[in-house]
C-alpha cells in the first residue's frame, strides 16, 4: 500500500475505530466512577461490535479499515482483546491506532478523571513500549515531540 494511502486508512480507522461504542448502553459509557467488572467486560464487547457495523462496506475491508476497528485494542504483548494478537499479527494500521487512541485517552479530560499531563503521558507510553504499544511505533510516535530528553 503506498503511503499516502496508508495514512488515508489511518485516519479513516482512527475516526471509525470506536463506533462500536453506539451499542454500548449510555449509563456505562457515561459512568464516572470506576466500572465494574461486568461493565467493563461490556465495554471490551466495542471493537466486535464497531467490526459488525461496518464489515459490509467492501472498502473498507479491502484498505485495512475494518482492522484499525477490530483491533485497536490488542496489545503488543498478547494480552489485549478481542482476540489476544501479538506483535506483527496484529495489523500494522491497528497498532498505529493504538497508541494514538491511548495518547488521547490519557490526555483528555474524562467524566471521571482530569487529563495528564503531555510529560507524564509521554512518559506512560514510553514505560509501555514493547508490551502494550509496538517498541518501532512507539520510537516513531514519541520522536514527534522533539522537546523530549
Amino acid at each position: 500500500m503506498l503511503l499516502k494511502n496508508l495514512c488515508a486508512v489511518i485516519h479513516q480507522g482512527g475516526l471509525l475505530h470506536d463506533i462500536g461504542k453506539i451499542g454500548i448502553p449510555e449509563h456505562i459509557l457515561l459512568k464516572h466512577e470506576k466500572l465494574t467488572e461486568d461493565e467493563y467486560n461490556t465495554i471490551k464487547k466495542h471493537p466486535v461490535i464497531g467490526y459488525d457495523i461496518i464489515k459490509h462496506i467492501a472498502i473498507f475491508n479491502e484498505n485495512g479499515i475494518l482492522d484499525s476497528v477490530l483491533y485497536h485494542h490488542e496489545r503488543y504483548d498478547g494480552k489485549g482483546y478481542p482476540r489476544g494478537l501479538k506483535g506483527d499479527q496484529i495489523p500494522l494500521t491497528a497498532r498505529i491506532v493504538a497508541i494514538a487512541d491511548s495518547y488521547d485517552a490519557m490526555i483528555s479530560n474524562r467524566l471521571y478523571r482530569k487529563g495528564m499531563s503531555l510529560e507524564d503521558c509521554l512518559k506512560e507510553i514510553e514505560k509501555n513500549k514493547g508490551t502494550q504499544f509496538d517498541p518501532e511505533i512507539t520510537d516513531v510516535f514519541l520522536s514527534l515531540f522533539d522537546f523530549r530528553e
